[in-house]
């Protein structure tokens, strides 16, 4: 995942908007967003390189979110995937805590970590190992720090915004426009971390169109004050090409025993 939108407590209807590219190599095989068999509880796609996810959500509320930190000097080879940190935090057996990641991030190469169930929602930086709580608002997540001012994050935070405030009803085709904006950011307004000059261009637009890496699919999440959600995936190619759409509805499982809520906040 290269970036994430989040829109927390802000629309009268939708107290949860969240939407999300998700940057990879065109080669790196991966299954379309789908219910996982045999429990048909977490929904997510899939990478079918390693078995893990950037992006999901299961039917009693959780989510998570993954995008990796841009920090090629803190990078080294078999180091665990860190998809497999979307899967545990979707898990409601073994639910992941910010202890577990503080105790365990440093087997995975840079990563941020959205998660959490309902509206309680935190960001798990792994380089520091600070975790944050999301506050009411709009909220950016990439390839830094949740809330840097890097230009594709101030971009498409100001136009969530906009798009928010501007109607009562959530207009999906407008969401899926901030997403495939494939602008890039002046060179001197780019932020320096460690890539290319060329590939910063590449990769200050919020949508990456090239042939060999890019962004491969935007999700959209909503949840409205029933507990009612909508996720909805959209697949590019290489060139910018619509490889399909698909749309999910189902409603948060309100039954879900207190006990069973995992302590997000354990070891802060």
């Amino acid at each position: 995942m290269c970036i994430l939108f989040v829109a927390l407590e802000v629309h009268p209807q939708y107290p949860l908007i969240l939407c999300a590219n998700r940057d990879e190599f065109h080669h790196r095989p991966t299954e379309p967003a789908h219910f996982w068999p045999p429990e048909n509880q977490l929904l997510a796609g899939k990478d079918l390189e390693a078995g893990g996810s950037w992006l999901g959500v299961n039917r009693r509320g959780d989510i998570a979110a993954l995008t990796n930190i841009r920090a090629p000097e803190l990078h080294e080879a078999n180091r665990h995937s860190r998809g497999d940190l979307v899967i545990k935090a979707l898990t409601p057996a073994a639910p992941i805590t910010t202890g577990w990641l503080k105790e365990h991030s440093q087997h995975y190469n840079p990563f941020n970590l959205l998660f959490g169930r309902d509206l309680e929602l935190y960001c798990y930086h792994s380089v520091s190992k600070q975790v944050k709580p999301l506050s009411q608002g709009f909220h950016a997540i990439s390839n830094g720090a949740l809330d840097d001012i890097w230009p594709k994050m101030a971009k498409g935070t100001q136009a969530l915004e906009q798009e928010v405030n501007r109607a009562e009803t959530i207009n999906i085709e407008a969401l899926l426009t901030i997403m495939t904006d494939e602008r890039q950011a002046p060179d001197e307004d780019l932020p320096q971390t460690g890539v290319a000059l060329e590939w910063e261009r590449q990769l200050s637009a919020i949508y990456i169109k090239h042939p060999e890496y890019g962004t491969r699919s935007t999700s959209i999440f909503l949840r409205d004050k029933q507990g009612k959600c909508e996720f909805i995936e959209v697949r590019y190619d290489g060139k910018g090409r619509n490889l399909g759409r698909q749309v999910f509805k189902f409603e948060v499982c309100a039954n879900q025993p207190d006990e069973a809520r995992p302590a997000y906040t354990n070891a802060i």
